[in-house]
């Protein structure tokens, strides 16, 4: 019974019918009523001091945000990119590298992407030729630490739970250089040929070389457009000018312009060059509508990012014309550009918005949403001042957790509370970063996983497969293993399968007679080395719009990447952690 939720949760994240967090929690709370998840069982998984660690160090990349700690070398890279392109890249992708194996490599990608979409402009080649190499960068650095992303911590609290002595923060770095050094490898010499040439949808769905407007335009008593369809008028067709809005009242009727007639004092809204505003206003032939207002508007593509307060929210309900006078004018979601009753849409991690409107509006918008212009590095100056005691906090965990002074968990905790007391970021905005979808998928698949351990089927899976495994060679089992990790990581999330395999690969090991450990590193590299789809980590799918990406892109580039790193790594796992 067991087995088949796991089973039917399975198919649910694949075809994401609901978000992973709600499938997780559907699934765990499933567990739980049918009596699958002991009560005890289940709140001992609250003990587990990864999600809680990671919780934690959210609050810290927080205060690394906030102060600009992340925003430092932009402005640096920018420099360098207008002397020496090449340079600036291998600069940037080498900090991407480090900096995501000590901090969360999300936000290390959030904060890049606008960075590398400048320099791809710089060089006048298309973004989609950086953007793959940012994200694996940041997968590949990640891998270096414990700490350097969530799936290492959340294998090893399993691995805790299944009684085997926990990892320190630098126990996988040395099989994690040579991984990394040859994704870069990689990167430099193999990705250059298989990587595509996309145009963003910005560049698609609008003209940046000429400056656009609003015109809204109010349709007075004697004109001879009453009565008609709008999408008929003639004088809304012409080349240069684009119907946006229909304005009735208080009430917006752009979700079906093909059905609105046009009433007296209709607002009608159009996106024009200068050349067609100047017309409107100047052509007395054009007197059927009374010029009311114009403002220059920009098209802005902005990310929708884990924090973004537009996640899970109709772009209807968000009511952006109203609040803001800002128009989305399309979405780009897994190689589809949406352009199409948008009101209906519910805004996900990793979308991709095309907005116009005037750039006062949008930085409104973006700044009360926390949206990422994909197009502008950030340029606000937060609290610089205390940019090295946020740093100064993260090395701290670094450091002391290198030595063995304490705990991750402990050292992370006094971090926060340091950078709590010395205000580099204030608590509400600090608990703002915390991903509370990411914590509730964590601790839903703790569950699961207590689930599967306490009803025997992981000892049912293993008695299953043991037998066959054991007449093979030790790094062949060690790739067997990597290798399912690696397939259902790519189909569903990282996390989830990283809990469901580590007991499995533990339990492997004790029917075989072997050292779990090795094949528990094996799972946790499998689970963050995720190169061939955009779903399978967080880093792909934030790049997946903004470099306009088809599916198809991270096979042809990840795969060869994926196969090559996971037999790389189950030679060398027996060398670092014998069988």
């Amino acid at each position: 019974m067991t087995l088949s939720v796991v089973a039917v949760m399975f198919a649910l994240f694949v075809r994401e019918t609901y978000p992973t967090e709600v499938v997780a929690l559907a699934g765990a709370g499933t567990m739980l009523a049918l009596g699958l998840l002991p009560y005890d069982a289940a709140l001992a998984v609250l003990s587990n001091p990864a999600p809680w660690t990671i919780a934690v160090m959210f609050v810290i990349m927080g205060a690394l945000v906030r102060t600009g700690a992340l925003e430092a070398f932009t402005s640096l890279a920018d420099r360098q990119a207008r002397t020496n392109p090449k340079a600036a890249i291998a600069m940037l992708l080498t900090l991407v590298v480090f900096g995501s194996a000590v901090m969360n490599n999300t936000p290390v990608v959030v904060v890049m992407i606008p960075v590398f979409v400048q320099l791809a402009r710089t060089m006048g080649i298309s973004a989609s030729r950086l953007l793959i190499p940012l994200s694996y960068a940041a997968i590949l650095g990640g891998t270096l630490t414990l700490i350097g992303t969530s799936t290492n911590l959340l294998v090893d609290g399993v691995a805790r739970a299944q009684g085997l002595e926990g990892f320190t923060i630098f126990e996988i770095t040395p099989l994690a250089i040579v991984l990394v050094i040859w994704g870069m490898i990689y990167l430099r010499f193999i990705g250059p040929m298989l990587l595509p040439e996309r145009d963003s949808m910005a560049d698609m769905l609008s003209d940046r070389s000429r400056m656009k407007f609003f015109t809204e335009a109010v349709i007075p008593p004697d004109s001879n457009l009453i009565g008609r369809e709008v999408t008929g008028v003639q004088l809304f067709k012409r080349e240069g000018v684009r119907l946006i809005d229909v304005v009735r009242g208080d009430l917006s009727l752009r979700r079906n312009l093909a059905g609105v007639v046009l009433e007296v004092g209709d607002r009608v809204v159009l996106r024009t060059q200068m050349t067609e505003l100047l017309s409107l206003q100047r052509n007395k032939s054009l007197k059927r509508v009374d010029q009311v207002s114009a403002v220059e508007t920009s098209t802005v593509e902005v990310l929708i990012t884990p924090g973004c307060k537009m996640v899970g929210r109709s772009l209807g309900a968000l009511r952006l014309r109203r609040r803001y006078g800002v128009y989305p004018l399309a979405v780009h979601r897994r190689n589809q550009n949406i352009g199409r009753q948008l009101d209906d849409l519910i805004v996900r991690v990793g979308d991709t918005l095309l907005l116009e409107g005037a750039p006062a509006d949008i930085q409104r918008l973006a700044s009360d949403m926390d949206m990422v212009d994909v197009s502008h590095p950030s340029a606000r100056a937060f609290r610089r001042g205390h940019a090295p005691l946020a740093i100064l906090a993260l090395m701290g965990i670094v450091v002391l957790a290198g030595l063995g002074v304490a705990p991750i968990l402990l050292l992370a905790v006094v971090a926060m509370a340091a950078v709590l007391l010395l205000r580099c970021i204030d608590a509400d905005e600090a608990f703002s970063f915390v991903d509370g979808r990411l914590l509730a998928l964590i601790f839903s698949m703790l569950a699961v996983g207590a689930a599967l351990q306490e009803s025997g089927a992981v000892a049912l899976i293993v008695g299953g497969i043991a037998p066959y495994l054991m007449l093979l060679p030790g790094v062949v089992v060690i790739w067997a293993v990597y290798l399912l990790t690696s397939v259902l990581t790519e189909m569903v999330s990282n996390n989830a399968v990283a809990v469901v395999v580590t007991p499995i690969a533990v339990g492997l090991a004790a029917a075989m007679g072997i050292d779990p450990r090795p094949l528990v590193v094996a799972v946790m590299v499998a689970a963050s080395a995720s190169f061939a789809t955009p779903i399978g980590y967080q880093t792909n799918t934030l790049v997946y719009g903004p470099g306009g990406y088809r599916f198809t892109d991270f096979l042809r580039v990840g795969v060869p990447l994926n196969l090559s790193v996971g037999l790389l790594a189950s030679a060398l796992i027996p060398y670092f952690w014998p069988l």
